[in-house]
């Protein structure tokens, strides 16, 4: 008979720490989920989207997912992206995290999820920047192509998985944010030099690009701007036109699931009429079942899966617990006696 359920919540706070004190068992964490994915054990439902007639900028988005194996965990995300936040100084998306046992399929934790949003997009670009390396050799120069909270967590995760950079190009639409990243930059240590340049020095000045904006159609077009042949980080998933996607190289999370709401891929797929342009997904670079060619871009969009969201928050759920630092809610079920 199952235990009797239980309810606990998880600060950011707590979360944060825990994060930052072993960003290798995040990656790994991602590793493992994009694995157990690729071999079907998890199931990823198309995600949901709440959107708003009088504020079309505005969105919530839930994401269910059930991970199995080692994982053993159900559950959903549901994060917003509001980004009128960003004027007021905040950041565009919050998110919390349900953790559902699989036996009993009741809930039993919620988590701050923005941190574990912003973390698992961060250890999933790091894990494809080496993966992606693997038959190339590794740049020193690296853009970050918009400056919010995805490309500070995305430049920490970089950095703590052994990536060294001479050069750091800076490039966004709102020159104050591109100082203020470079800012941070230079606060967290990074012994590389700093560079604020233009859209198209940015692209073509290194051989790994990130993209992180908030872009919501292409407005990178020009093919030569990608001549040098990078390994590009699409995260933002809306920055390159469906030219730039069907010349290059491409690897994504999931097929299925990049190919819609209008992402770059899914404009290509639209623009071609198939989706043969698609090298591979991750999990597949990673099992050695598919190659990419070196002779053209190499671009990874990745939709972002709830098996990853589920994979970091059951991990740092389980070593919260370890810590005695979950906050347990005596209580919230209110019934649990069938026939009282």
């Amino acid at each position: 008979m199952p235990d009797s359920p239980q309810f606990s919540v998880i600060s950011g706070d707590v979360i944060g720490r825990i994060l930052e004190e072993d960003p290798a068992r995040t990656v790994e964490a991602v590793r493992q989920a994009y694995l157990a994915h690729g071999d079907r054990q998890s199931i990823n439902p198309p995600s949901s989207f709440l959107r708003f007639p009088e504020r079309p900028e505005s969105r919530i988005i839930a994401l269910p997912a059930s991970l199995g194996g080692s994982f053993g965990v159900d559950g959903i995300k549901w994060i917003s992206s509001f980004p009128q936040n960003i004027a007021s100084g905040i950041p565009r998306a919050s998110a919390v995290l349900i953790l559902n046992d699989q036996q009993t399929g009741y809930p039993f934790a919620c988590l701050e999820s923005s941190i574990i949003s912003a973390t698992r997009t961060a250890a999933s670009a790091a894990l494809a920047a080496a993966e992606l390396h693997s038959n190339r050799t590794r740049p020193r120069s690296v853009t970050f192509f918009g400056t919010g909270l995805i490309a500070r967590y995305i430049h920490t995760y970089l950095r703590d998985t052994g990536w060294e950079f001479a050069t750091v190009h800076v490039h966004d639409h709102n020159d104050e944010y591109a100082q203020a990243f470079r800012n941070y930059l230079t606060g967290s240590g990074e012994q590389a030099e700093i560079v604020i340049t233009g859209a198209e020095a940015a692209v073509r000045s290194s051989n790994l690009v990130v993209f992180a904006t908030t872009a919501g159609e292409p407005h990178v077009t020009e093919l030569d701007w990608l001549s040098h042949n990078p390994v590009v980080l699409h995260i933002s998933l809306r920055d390159l036109s469906p030219e730039i996607i069907l010349s290059s190289a491409n690897v994504v999370d999931d097929a299925e699931h990049c190919l819609k709401a209008n992402t770059s891929p899914h404009l290509a797929h639209k623009l071609a009429g198939h989706a043969e342009f698609i090298n591979g997904t991750l999990s597949e670079i990673m099992s050695s079942k598919a190659e990419v060619p070196t002779d053209r871009p190499l671009i990874f969009s990745p939709f972002g899966l709830g098996v990853l969201d589920l994979a970091v928050g059951i991990s740092v759920y389980r070593e919260a617990r370890a810590q005695g630092l979950t906050t347990p809610i005596p209580g919230f079920f209110h019934d649990l006696n069938r026939y009282a």
